[in-house]
């Protein structure tokens, strides 16, 4: 019989379903378009492996959050679901450059701004004396 919370158990069904799951999500809007643009699609391409494993350990660090409640898995999760953020900003930027812009800021800027603010919360999170 088919549980959803197995899916789960294992690390590497978890890595595979996520893996499929970024992949087919972004393969119509963002890859397939900039498919033969030569060196576009590496950069493309680095942007969602890193949101794959972004989302992979994001979801990885909740479930442990939700397991042992401690506040440094707290600042982890968060971080890393900061990092989800930051690499969706970084592929929209990417996939669109000069069509997105917030106030006087590029959403480069805004990407590579999320992307401190989750190193400095997984950093607190490592540093932090519970």
């Amino acid at each position: 019989m088919f549980r959803p919370a197995r899916i789960f158990e294992k690390k590497s069904r978890l890595f595979s379903i996520v893996v499929i799951g970024v992949v087919s999500i972004l393969a119509l809007p963002v890859i397939l378009p900039h498919l033969l643009h030569g060196f576009h699609i590496a950069h493309i391409l680095l942007h969602v492996g890193g949101l794959t494993l972004a989302v992979f350990i994001a979801i990885i660090a909740t479930f442990a959050y939700a397991k042992l409640r401690t506040k440094r898995l707290l600042f982890s999760a968060i971080a890393f679901n900061v990092f989800i953020i930051a690499e969706v900003v970084l592929l929209i930027d990417i996939t669109w450059p000069s069509v997105f812009y917030l106030v006087n800021m590029s959403l480069q800027e805004v990407g590579h701004l999320l992307t401190f603010m989750a190193l400095g919360l997984l950093a607190l999170g490592v540093f932090r004396n519970d």
